[in-house]
């Protein structure tokens, strides 16, 4: 009788130990399970100065999802980033690649690189997030969504917060636009076009630079000469800041002339290139709150900054992108969910296709309150509507009003 227990005993702990290594082999399989990422920044090159803050805080919130919210929907994200060093053939050969290597969308930072992204993007069907976004990138609407209003957008909530609260002479005022030379600044023109006259608004002169520019005197100059009540400038902050420093010099300043920013410029780096006293009541539209806001999920931001980039504090492209990991996520978290992670282990067109259907358009996510809420309505890529207004006192980024529906 003895005999038999014991052996009954010994089959019992057999059949436990053989239960608890299944278990652990599963736990350790489904841990190495991921959602590949793919992300595309200019982290070198003519636009370094947003891509650098960018990747900074990709890297900063993906590792932030992982350890702290367990990943999206369970699983971890692994994040594949490129440097495309603001190069259109660095943007082809990555996003060709990612076609090929298992991810299942893909962030482009700037709208150059989308720009030159989504042609390849829509044909495979790959989903592709646009951060800083212009309305070209999708319309009519692909595979290729807006995580926050465009620079066309942008012009709009200027233009009307111009009319109503600073413009007060007779007749119409008259506008000039200095235009970075791709989508940043075509799709402000286009807007601006569009719209300028319904308005109360007379467009005098549209000059363009390049993202190299050393010298814009001579745009400038014309500029002057159309006797401008507002200037508005849509670009990226190092031009930018040549623009703001030439027109110091022409006598163009906020003290004689209203000037207005997209938001592809508006950011600490342009405080820092041009200088406090050249930015200085110098107003600007942007979609996401500053580092001062009380917006829930501001703390979290700050800790991982502060533990990892402690460099980037009050740059608010780092408060952009770290949006960008945690809309990624709800996208991926969405669709793992409604289809399992074995229909997205494929990496292919199948999960691609519930990537954007379950994911994208499943949305309803209010990002912690740092950018506008992200939702999608069909015949709409733009995946949020809000932007706020600023102006810069004594170098400092300073909120004007809440947040304004940009159209």
């Amino acid at each position: 009788m003895k005999r038999k227990l014991s052996l009954l005993v010994l089959l019992l702990t057999l059949v436990s130990m053989i239960a608890l290594m299944v278990g652990c082999s599963s736990t350790a399989n489904i841990a190495g399970k991921e959602l590949k990422l793919g992300a595309i920044m200019p982290v070198t090159g003519p636009a370094a100065e947003k891509g650098k803050p960018g990747i900074d805080a990709l890297l900063d919130v993906i590792e932030y999802i992982n350890k702290e919210k367990g990943g999206a929907g369970g699983y971890q994200i692994k994040l594949d980033w490129k440097d495309s060093a603001y190069n259109a053939a660095n943007v082809n050969t990555i996003v060709t690649d990612y076609t090929n290597s298992g991810v299942l969308m893909f962030a482009a930072m700037s709208s150059f690189e989308m720009t030159n992204a989504k042609g390849i993007a829509n044909k495979a069907g790959l989903p592709g997030l646009a951060v800083f976004t212009a309305a070209s990138l999708y319309n009519p609407p692909e595979h290729i969504y807006g995580q926050m209003p465009e620079y066309g957008d942008d012009w709009v909530a200027f233009a009307n917060y111009y009319m109503q609260n600073i413009w007060k002479g007779s007749g119409k005022p008259k506008m000039a636009l200095h235009l970075l030379n791709n989508t940043t600044g075509s799709s402000v023109k286009d807007v601006a076009k569009a719209k300028a006259e319904a308005m109360g608004i007379d467009i005098v002169d549209i000059e363009e630079h390049a993202a190299t520019t050393i010298s814009e005197s001579d745009s400038l100059t014309r500029i002057k000469a159309a006797n401008p009540d507002v200037i508005f400038i849509s670009s990226t902050p190092q031009p930018t800041s040549i623009i703001l420093k030439n027109a110091k010099d022409l006598g163009l300043t906020s003290k004689t002339v209203t000037i207005g920013l997209a938001h592809a410029s508006f950011t600490k780096a342009l405080i820092d290139l041009a200088g406090a006293d050249v930015v200085e009541g110098v107003y600007g539209v942007f979609p996401t709150v500053t580092w001062d806001d009380k917006a829930p999920g501001i703390a979290k931001a700050k800790e991982y900054l502060m533990k990892n980039h402690p460099g980037d504090a009050g740059n608010m492209d780092y408060l952009s992108l770290w949006c960008t990991g945690l809309v990624s996520a709800e996208i991926l978290k969405n669709a793992v969910q409604a289809v399992g992670y074995d229909v997205l282990a494929k990496g292919d067109a199948t999960a691609w296709k519930a990537v954007e259907e379950q994911g994208f358009q499943k949305l309803n996510y209010n990002v912690g309150g740092i950018q506008g809420a992200v939702s999608y309505t069909a015949g709409d890529n733009r995946l949020a509507k809000t932007v706020k207004l600023y102006t810069i006192k004594s170098g400092a980024i300073t909120a004007i009003g809440d947040w304004v529906t940009a159209r």
